[in-house]
């Protein structure tokens, strides 16, 4: 059953403690790392038998094994995925960004918006399917105008992708999709291999090992971020219907035994309902066992004396989501100044944002939306900047050079700026 914490009753540690993994994959995921770079494509087909359980013929998603996939997804479903793909489009096409250029007196800076060239996206399989996280990562990519846009995924036992990830995948705009998963995806991303092309930056979510995976090529490519558990907080108040906070809890309570989901409320009788439902709501779950797992564990409920508290308790604890269910949401809004992405009200459940309303569901966890942000185009992009002189911007400039550098102790970048000064 869910814990219910009094705030200043309990220890500080039993408010704001997280959850930790306590599985050490380091080594593990840094000799599969060197595997796949010394042997490549060998070692991704002995992994594959290994992890997948599955002999492949081929690590490449054919034209045909995608055309099949439309065949085998329900019509509603895929006219369902283009308006997802749709919404997270219009949302993200917000985000696009334009270079600048200053002209003055002889002087030109200025600043250029570039595409990487390659992406990989991870998109996890296992205990579930997530042509959501497809969407999310590819659309801003595709916005972004990243020319080669790939998708690595474990097969199933019989060596086939989720038609669901593969429609996904076709309406995003992805370029090529492969069937590995793991740690070894991300170093054959990292590295390529004889198949897999070497990319620039890698985004998606995934397990412990594909976590550590990316933190260890984390330099060789560019990551998005290090995703820990799923969390979600909700503030509410005594207004609102236990049910609803209860299903909101579980939404994220059954992605994963690690995850975790906090209420933080003005309302005992409310606090003490939620406990409750919640254990009504437990027992309808397919994932039941995961999400009792998550909530025995790691779930809390905090009482505190006023919302005031419930927004400072937010902040401190930085959660990945975050709903507001309150009448007045907007009144706290500008008071929220750690969360991956905020719910507001009574009729914004976080699966919203996971699957339609168009905000991005790849977010910062473990309290680093303390200094990090959703993905977005600007994942995908990077800046170079230029500068242009005249002979004469140079020669009004160059004694103030030279002097910098000399305090710098770094004379031939001072002589650099003087030598061209006309005596």
């Amino acid at each position: 059953m869910i814990k219910v914490l009094r705030y200043g009753d309990v220890s500080e540690n039993q408010i704001f403690s997280r959850v930790t993994p306590k599985v050490d994959v380091q080594s593990v995921v840094s000799e599969i790392i060197e595997n796949v770079k010394v042997n490549g494509d060998k070692a991704l087909y002995e992994y594959a038998e290994k992890f997948d359980k599955v002999k492949l013929d081929s690590l490449i998603v054919t034209q045909k094994e995608i055309e099949e996939a439309f065949g085998l997804v329900e019509p509603e479903f895929i006219e369902i995925l283009k308006k997802a793909e749709k919404n997270i489009r219009l949302f993200h096409e917000k985000q696009i960004r334009k270079g600048f250029e200053i002209d003055k007196d002889g002087v030109i800076l200025g600043q250029k918006i570039i595409p990487v060239e390659k992406a990989g996206l991870y998109v996890p399989g296992g205990t579930a399917v997530y042509p959501s996280t497809v969407l999310m990562d590819a659309v801003p990519a595709k916005i972004a105008g990243v020319s080669e846009i790939a998708i690595v995924t474990p097969p199933n036992r019989q060596g086939k992708i989720n038609p669901a990830i593969l429609v996904s995948a076709s309406i995003a705009g992805v370029d090529k999709i492969y069937k590995v998963g793991g740690a070894q995806a991300i170093a054959a991303l990292a590295y390529g291999t004889e198949t897999i092309a070497k990319v620039d930056k890698i985004v998606g979510p995934g397990n412990a090992f594909v976590a550590e995976a990316k933190k260890q090529v984390f330099g060789m490519v560019s990551i998005d971020m290090i995703a820990g558990p799923s969390e979600i907080m909700v503030i509410a108040d005594k207004t609102c219907r236990a049910s609803d906070i209860a299903s909101d809890l579980l939404s994220q309570a059954e992605h994963d035994k690690l995850a975790s989901a906090v209420l933080v409320t003005d309302s005992e009788s409310l606090a003490l309902s939620v406990q409750k439902e919640i254990e009504v709501q437990l027992s309808k779950l397919e994932r039941e066992e995961i999400a009792r797992t998550s909530i025995d564990e790691n779930g809390k409920i905090i009482i505190v004396e006023n919302l005031d508290i419930a927004i400072d308790v937010a902040n401190r604890i930085a959660p990945e989501h975050l709903e507001i269910c309150v009448d007045e949401p907007f009144k706290y809004l500008d008071k929220i100044k750690n969360a991956g992405s905020v719910f507001l009200g009574k009729y914004c459940p976080e699966a919203l944002g996971d699957y339609f309303a168009g905000t991005n569901h790849t977010l910062p966890t473990s309290g680093t939306a303390r200094f990090s942000s959703p993905l977005s185009v600007d994942d995908f992009i990077k800046k170079t900047q230029y500068i242009y002189y005249t002979k004469d911007a140079l020669n009004s400039v160059a004694e103030d050079v030279f002097y910098f550098a000399k305090k710098e102790g770094l004379t031939a970048h001072a002589l650099s700026a003087i030598s061209r000064k006309e005596k």
